[in-house]
């Protein structure tokens, strides 16, 4: 029988009964993962439906992933596909009793070295996240050579963060997991699963304290360095009515807080780490100096600041007073975090995605620039005035905008560009004007640099399960290496990262 003719409830049920023939031992008997990725809507919203058809039919190199074009029809094969991208009813649960039985300790803290073991930089170090085989590679950024390699999480998102001066690293993944590594030993001393959907996670410079920003369940979780669970604090509007998803959380040092934006309410948490911190009002005050009235203790409470609109996207200014966000539909605003209001508005167009700015100083003011997800531009703000200064013309929609204070260059790639999405462009940051072009092979993706602790070197990658790490040239735009690597997304220097170097994102 034709799939297109098979009743809706008989194609999920023969799905369904598939799913636990073939995938509940990897992937959960309830699609929360296991040791394969949670199999839901809100885990798969970055592959296409034609790709999770090939996966399924032709399983997945170096993986564990195998394949089943041989043991299921093509028809089965869509029905399962297209069950595995419905919304599990109703939603699934992951409480504090969850996080807490689900918590991992890989070595014991006791049994590792206090100093590297090996002979590299440990601040020049790179982490380079392939997506293509879910492994870390560990970069010697002076040598440009590699060092190590380890089996990471499935779809790590957001960014490692850094803690101790960069010896120990958090990574993030899609369905919930947090690891923290020992980057010194290079070894994973412990893992935790704090969420089911997970946007990403933010360190305090310490490594006290670690903060998860999740999609599903509505919550952001809050852990101590071991990874043990301190709270999990419900994701709602003021009143508790309205429950959301939790956009992303940053960490602020100068601070002592992390950062969180809602992303259905227009709400902005802050949230202390340091217990010296006034308590939080939360009802009727009668005399607020003598504290007396509803108040909450300050250390790891969300302080709510009311906006007219959700933000999805921050950037923040050097002394984190104020940051700059913008909703998906480029509507964009400027918050103080001190007043907790807004302060002005962004004259922001398409989907800009401030998350990736960075700032440098030009003509005697501190400027951001900031890529764009829909518009073919780069847009400089004026971080005195909020005015755009200089609206640059690239040749697609870029995701990556990166440079280094040692640099005069900018790079910025067009990825989400069809035609155009393997060339790299040049910002010259004092004419603000593209200077020179860098195009790899048509048809496929060039992005996400990052240089060097000394900016001497830029990094690229390309995007590809058949792809590499490219080395430029910083001065003269050269290409100088190329090292293989299975899908490299992301590059991160812990220099560039633990300093806050103004060219990359933190």
């Amino acid at each position: 029988m034709l799939l297109a003719f098979m009743p809706a409830k008989a194609r999920a049920t023969d799905a369904a009964q598939h799913y636990t023939q073939h995938c509940a031992t990897c992937h959960g008997a309830d699609r929360l993962g296991g040791m394969g990725p949670a199999l839901l809507p809100e885990n798969l919203a970055r592959l296409r439906k034609a790709e999770a058809l090939q996966v399924v039919r032709e399983g997945r190199p170096a993986t564990q992933m195998l394949p089943f074009g041989q043991t299921m029809t093509a028809a089965e094969i869509t029905a399962l596909v297209e069950w595995i991208y419905s919304p599990v009813v109703p939603a699934p649960r992951w409480t504090e009793a969850d996080i807490r039985a689900s918590r991992i300790q890989h070595v014991d803290p006791a049994t590792l070295a206090d100093r590297p073991v090996f002979d590299a930089d440990p601040l020049n170090l790179f982490l380079v996240v392939e997506a293509g085989d879910h492994h870390v590679s560990v970069l010697d950024g002076d040598r440009l050579e590699p060092i190590h390699r380890f089996p990471s999480r499935h779809a790590l998102h957001g960014g490692p963060k850094f803690a101790q001066g960069g010896r120990y690293v958090f990574f993030g993944s899609r369905d919930g997991w947090v690891t923290k590594y020992d980057l010194w030993n290079l070894k994973v001393v412990a893992e935790v699963r704090a969420g089911i959907n997970t946007r990403n996670v933010a360190v305090s410079p310490d490594g006290k304290h670690v903060a998860v920003a999740n999609y599903l369940p509505h919550t952001l979780v809050l852990l101590d360095g071991d990874l043990n669970l301190l709270k999990s604090i419900a994701a709602t509007d003021r009143d508790g009515v309205k429950s959301s998803r939790v956009s992303a959380v940053y960490e602020a040092t100068p601070r002592q807080s992390f950062i969180a934006a809602l992303k259905d309410v227009p709400e902005v948490w802050e949230i202390s780490y340091t217990r010296a911190v006034d308590d939080i009002p939360i009802g009727f005050i009668h005399d607020f100096k003598q504290g007396e009235g509803e108040f909450i203790p300050g250390y790891l409470n969300p302080r709510r600041t009311q906006l007219d609109d959700v933000l999805d996207d921050f950037f923040f200014t050097q002394d984190y007073s104020e940051l700059m966000g913008a909703s998906r539909e480029g509507r964009g605003q400027v918050v103080n975090l001190d007043v907790r209001k807004k302060v002005a508005d962004l004259p922001l167009a398409g989907m800009p995605h401030l998350g990736s700015g960075i700032t440098w100083d030009w003509q005697g003011r501190r400027v951001m620039a900031s890529t764009n997800l829909k518009a073919a531009e780069v847009t400089v703000i004026d971080l005195a005035t909020w005015e755009v200064l200089r609206r640059i013309p690239t040749r697609g929609p870029g995701f990556f905008l990166r440079s280094h204070e040692a640099s005069r260059y900018a790079f910025v790639d067009s990825m989400m560009s069809p035609e155009n999405k393997h060339v790299l462009q040049v910002i010259d940051k004092e004419s603000l004007e593209v200077v020179r072009e860098i195009a790899g092979e048509p048809g496929r993706t060039l992005a996400h640099v990052e240089f060097t602790r000394d900016g001497r070197y830029a990094l690229a990658s390309l995007w590809e399960d058949d792809g590499a790490v490219v080395v430029y040239d910083a001065r003269t735009l050269e290409e100088v290496k190329r090292l293989p690597m299975r899908k490299p997304v992301g590059k991160y220097n812990v220099w560039n990262k633990v300093m806050r170097e103004e060219g990359t994102s933190h």
